[in-house]
């Protein structure tokens, strides 16, 4: 078992292509897309929502703010390691 840290997060950016572009301490990078974010949230809300998916209608009307694309609206540290992020969709 190697005594280094694991790799930790040293900057955070939003792209203008609709990424989140992670900068380790390692010196890799990951782009991961606003969707991907957003369907793999952690938070009890989103749990909830994913397993309990709406109910297919014929003709869903749906609003102008959810015909937009999915963007984040902001994002602020929580504790030592995490981050609230503040999608589009709500």
């Amino acid at each position: 078992m190697s005594n280094e840290p694991a790799p930790y997060p040293v900057k955070l950016e939003l792209t203008p292509d609709d990424h989140l572009l992670i900068e380790w301490s390692d010196a890799e990078q990951s782009r991961i897309t606003f969707q991907r974010l957003r369907q793999n949230c952690p938070c009890a809300h989103c749990r909830v929502a994913a397993r309990n998916p709406p109910k297919a209608e014929l003709l869903p009307v749906i609003s102008a703010e959810e015909a937009q694309p999915l963007s984040i609206e902001g994002m602020k540290p929580l504790g030592n390691y995490a981050y609230v992020i503040h999608f589009s969709d709500g």
